[in-house]
């Protein structure tokens, strides 16, 4: 009787690096066989809790059933036309439905894509559009994409810039806040207008856009005061303010977007990740008259909101109404928090716990000593955490940050154990 040979992790790992580019990196090797909700298993049978959900794209889990259900639903009816050749109702309802989410007292209109990169690089032609104007403002830590426009916006040189250049130009960055690490919001706002002394006159600028809170960047949170001044001088010189939600986005936070917790609208908003339980889709949602600034056939791709992605996105706004996942993530957030600094008095090595909801990180320095990052402590802990069952995320610009990204549905004792588990590794970590 023939019998398929028995998947093994480092075998698959073998045959991953003669097939595939080693720049595609790897953080664990680990090769799922099963997901359901927190959990996943992989190739040998090994039970992992996950704490990365696909970098926060699993905010409703691995696999929930209404999300199977209704993108097998669609699957039945069509599965692909281009929007822009034969359109969908599915596309339509989210875009309303996202459009009634969004913050701000005026009138709406939405656009899909597939990835986050596309969102902001539709963005940003947007409001190049809209305002007649050529450059953008950014700021020091944020990720924004892969491609070389987002990744011309985004702060961080290691891996992400390395040997890439050169990146478009009229790209400026400011100074992200950042009180632990004595960067005041007072600090950051004179960053901006420095620019508009010494690089690009505010006429020339189309567009400044800002993570709510940063995610490869660190989970550094931008404080409200922040956010509204940036409001402010948007407002006084004309320039388009984008919110880029996209790791933050779909309730993550405990709000829908995280910039609702400031109480400021920004013109556009890019989200992704999330907001289809898995499923490849983007948006790019803000005032009807800038996202109207593009000419007919302007704006578009042949795969962008894809009905079984469409379906999927209605599914998940289901899913946050019906089991009060944004509740849920201001609940769990504070579990988080709460464990995770109880642990910082245990170890000095700790020097920060941050985020907002459900986007909670902790900062590891040499010593407790705030200018010695210790990435290499966070790596031996991502380790320790992978041979004990969690799966864990690095980040940070130096590194040395630990981010958590649950999905919202995991049950209290789920996340408990999981905890527990980094505190084992971490002790472990500092031990070897």
């Amino acid at each position: 009787m023939h019998r398929e040979p028995e998947l093994k992790n480092a075998a698959l790992m073998a045959r991953r690096q003669a097939a595939i580019p080693r720049g595609v990196g790897q953080s664990h090797e680990v090769f799922i066989a099963r997901g359901e909700n927190a959990e996943v298993w992989d190739v040998e049978g090994k039970r992992y809790i996950d704490f990365a959900g696909g970098i926060a794209v699993l905010n409703t889990g691995h696999r929930h059933p209404a999300i199977i259900a209704a993108v097998k639903a669609q699957l039945d009816l069509y599965t692909h036309t281009c929007f822009q050749v034969l359109a969908y109702e599915p596309y339509v309802e989210l875009a309303e439905r996202i459009n009634a989410l969004a913050p701000g007292n005026f009138a709406k209109k939405t656009m899909f894509l597939s990835t986050g990169a596309e969102a902001v690089e539709n963005a940003v032609k947007i409001a190049r559009s809209y305002t007649k104007r050529s450059a953008v403002i950014a700021f020091t830590s944020g990720y924004h994409g892969r491609t070389l426009l987002t990744l011309g916006l985004t702060g961080k040189v290691a891996p992400y810039k390395t040997g890439f250049g050169p990146f478009p130009g009229e790209i400026f960055h400011a100074r992200f806040p950042d009180a632990l690490h004595g960067v005041s919001v007072d600090d950051s706002i004179a960053s901006v207008e420095s620019l508009f002394k010494n690089d690009v006159e505010a006429s020339r600028v189309a567009a400044i856009i800002v993570e709510p809170v940063q995610g490869e960047g660190g989970f550094n949170v931008a404080p409200p005061e922040f956010l509204q001044r940036l409001r402010a001088l948007c407002d006084q010189h004309g320039i388009v303010m984008i919110a880029d939600e996209i790791q933050t986005g779909a309730g993550r936070t405990g709000t829908w977007f995280a910039v609702e917790q400031s109480g400021v609208a920004p013109d556009l908003i890019t989200m992704a990740k999330s907001m289809a339980g898995g499923f490849p889709i983007s948006a790019v949602v803000g005032r009807a008259e800038v996202m109207d600034a593009p000419a007919a056939g302007g704006l578009g791709g042949t795969y962008a909101g894809s009905p079984m992605s469409c379906a999927a996105g209605l599914a998940v706004l289901d899913i946050f109404e019906k089991e009060n996942l944004l509740e849920r993530s201001r609940q769990l957030g504070a579990r988080l928090t709460a464990s995770l600094k109880t642990l910082a008095t245990k170890n000095p090595c700790i020097v920060d716990v941050r985020g907002l909801g459900a986007m909670v990180a902790i900062e590891l320095c040499k010593n407790g000593d705030l200018h010695q990052p210790d990435a290499d402590l966070t790596k031996r802990l991502c380790a320790e955490a992978t041979k004990r069952g969690l799966i864990l995320l690095s980040c940070g610009t130096y590194g040395n940050v630990v981010r958590i990204l649950v999905p919202l549905t995991a049950s209290d004792a789920l996340v408990d154990e999981g905890l527990a588990i980094i505190a084992a590794s971490l002790t472990a970590a500092q031990a070897s």
